[in-house]
């Protein structure tokens, strides 16, 4: 992946041919910078909701870098040596990415079977660089963290580079012949970019934004920014003597583009509808802006993100970029990070960076200077004396274990994932409720319209109950009054799989329940199921939030929710208990402080009753079980009756 090659600043002997060339070390700052973007996202969204955009970063610098040497070939030579710039790829990318595609798989071969499906599929269309068009058919959301992450999702990025590899020396020739004017070859590229950002703007959709995520035509305008800052500052033409309002200007422009790409780094959701709607496109140009700064040798911005720690980070920025995901997604499956995120967040980092500097010092150190040429000789002096080559054996070995599991995993992957006794139960229950909410927004009427003349008895006796309600009670740990409060109240019940998963339960307990739950469900989606729910009349008094399971909650995403509910409803939100995901605590936090704001808003603390009882759990220890789901029911029938006295 060309955006993480530190070697694109070097071309060895062969540009020394060329002609002198300046090593620009702030690129590999600035690729830091982009890596730890994504590395953070990956670990802690809650804690850096933007850091997804350091892949833009990547695409710009790539373009200009790409651009700029393919500029300066056909300056010195007259000519590009498009084959040679074929093979270069090729030996630079390939060793690592093959490297990691087969130890991932043979790990899914052995230890997580679950996650061969599709796995033919994924494999060939990363060999082939076109598994962002396969991720749209086949895969999940990149923001879905919960259910079921591919080892593999992150390469969707890898893949829009290779397709750009493999066209672009053509494009650049072509504008260098037929184009003779600088600013005409911007003008065609940033239409281009424009048309490009267009089209994301046009097929993102909420419900789905796999389209405008992962798609070659709404990304290649970060390529293509980079791209024409290339064709109007190329770096090899820029001259380090300039006047001191000049190099003023360039820091300023450096610097402050540099500060708003951090900001956006923190501010600019995913899954924000803003954010496909040019909010990207605006983080991509003030790329392109810090890129052409650093890219000058007059400004002071290379100096400033030159330093050893960079250098290193930014030589291995590639490798870091393609196991960082593996890592994070096997370790995760194996251990409970949500009470201790930031200690596993260093364990995993830790995982990462070893793996990493294995893999650069063996492998793509290594192949990217090997001469093929010479792989004939090579061969026959092995044959020759085999015992002689020791790292030789050894790395055959490895590889041919690597390929066998692969292999097995092609043979082995299932045709399609049996659905689990959870899914099975989520689903049917799930079925149970439609038909259950139909007969609940009668209920919920006649309710209301005896709402006036009801007065609940503080000193109902057991014995008074009919003998459905009596065992209600046991089977719930209910008192008396709580059950007649609960089949008294009307209540709305809106949230993810976990509400879906106690819904017989909730409607057993509360008859005049409306439950709108859905697998996956995140905190972006509330506002417009809240809106739309009210506008059917479906929204009672009392009105049940349990979102958080799948991703964390930003402040403006539970505000908006709140005020979409409006002051004039009692709003329970449950807590998440997700020990298996680092937003458990952030998400806990902010359902906390966001009842301590608003009157209305009451915490029913489910991770703070759960914690200490894994038995209520499956296997996911996330969704409770039969056992558990009673315990839950009874925490929100105590909570509502409760406010409801």
């Amino acid at each position: 992946m060309n955006h993480f090659n530190a070697e694109l600043t070097r071309m060895g002997l062969r540009q020394q041919r060329m002609g002198k060339r300046r090593y620009i070390t702030g690129f590999d700052g600035i690729r830091t910078l982009a890596v730890l973007g994504v590395i953070i996202y990956h670990l802690a969204p809650s804690t850096l909701q933007g850091g997804y955009l350091g892949v833009p970063i990547f695409f710009v610098v790539s373009g200009y870098l790409i651009t700029y040497l393919l500029i300066q070939e056909f300056d010195t030579t007259n000519k590009i040596d498009i084959l040679g710039f074929y093979a270069r790829r090729v030996k630079r990318l390939y060793p690592a990415l093959v490297a990691m595609i087969l130890g991932t798989t043979a790990y899914i071969t052995l230890f997580q079977r679950s996650l061969l499906a599709n796995i033919r599929g994924t494999v060939l269309t990363n060999l082939i660089y076109g598994y962002n068009w396969f991720e749209i058919n086949h895969g999940q959301s990149y923001f879905d963290r919960f259910g079921g992450e591919s080892p593999f999702t992150h390469l969707w990025s890898l893949s829009i580079e290779g397709q750009f590899y493999l066209v672009w020396p053509l494009v650049v020739l072509g504008l260098l012949w037929f184009v003779q004017r600088k600013s005409r070859r911007l003008a065609i590229l940033l239409a281009v970019a424009v048309a490009s950002a267009i089209a994301m703007a046009v097929l993102y959709s909420p419900s789905n934004p796999n389209r405008a995520y992962y798609g070659t035509d709404t990304r290649m305008f970060a390529i293509l920014i980079g791209a024409g800052m290339a064709f109007v500052w190329p770096a090899h033409k820029l001259k380090p003597d300039i006047g001191r309002e000049q190099r003023w200007t360039l820091d300023v422009l450096g610097g402050l583009s540099l500060l708003v790409l951090i900001y956006l780094f923190f501010t600019m959701s995913g899954q924000a509808t803003s954010t496909y709607r040019g909010g990207m496109f605006w983080f991509t140009v003030f790329s392109g802006v810090l890129v052409g700064t650093v890219a000058h040798p007059g400004s002071d911005m290379n100096r400033l993100l030159s330093n050893p720690l960079f250098n290193y980070i930014g030589k291995r920025s590639y490798g870091i970029y393609l196991y960082q995901f593996p890592v994070m997604i096997f370790y995760e499956a194996k251990v409970n990070i949500g009470n201790h995120p930031l200690l596993n967040a260093v364990v995993e980092v830790a995982l990462i960076m070893v793996i990493t500097e294995l893999s650069y010092r063996w492998i793509e150190n290594p192949m990217r200077h090997y001469h093929y040429g010479q792989l004939t000789s090579d061969v026959v002096r092995y044959l020759q004396q085999p015992r002689a080559h020791r790292f030789v054996n050894t790395f055959g070995v490895v590889a041919a274990l690597l390929f066998g599991l692969t292999a097995v995993g092609f043979v082995q992957q299932p045709a399609a994932a049996k659905p689990t006794a959870l899914q099975k139960t989520i689903t049917a229950r799930q079925a149970a409720t439609k038909k259950q909410n139909a007969a609940a927004v009668k209920k919920q009427k006649a309710m209301a319209a005896a709402a006036s003349k009801k007065k609940h008895d503080k000193a109902v006796a057991f014995s008074k109950l009919s003998k459905a309600d009596q065992k209600l009670a046991k089977y719930y740990f209910l008192s008396p009054a709580e059950v007649l409060n609960s089949k008294q109240t009307p209540l709305t019940a809106i949230g993810d799989s976990v509400l879906l998963d106690d819904s017989s339960d909730l409607q057993a307990v509360f008859p005049g329940a409306i439950v709108n739950g859905k697998v996956g469900r995140q905190a972006a989606d509330m506002r417009d199921i809240v809106t739309s729910m009210a506008q059917q009349g479906q929204l009672a008094r009392n009105v049940l939030i349990n979102i958080g399971t799948n991703g964390y909650v930003t402040p403006e995403q539970a505000d908006d929710i709140i005020h979409a509910i409006g002051p004039d409803h009692q709003i329970f939100w449950v807590t998440a208990h997700v020990p298996t995901r680092e937003w458990q605590n952030s998400v806990n936090n902010r359902i906390h402080k966001t009842a301590a704001s608003y009157h209305n808003v009451h915490v029913i603390d489910w991770y703070a009753a759960a914690k200490d009882h894994p038995k209520w759990f499956v296997s996911d220890h996330v969704h409770p079980n039969d056992h558990g789901n009673r315990y839950y029911t009874s925490l929100i029938a105590k909570a509502v009756a409760k406010e409801n006295k």
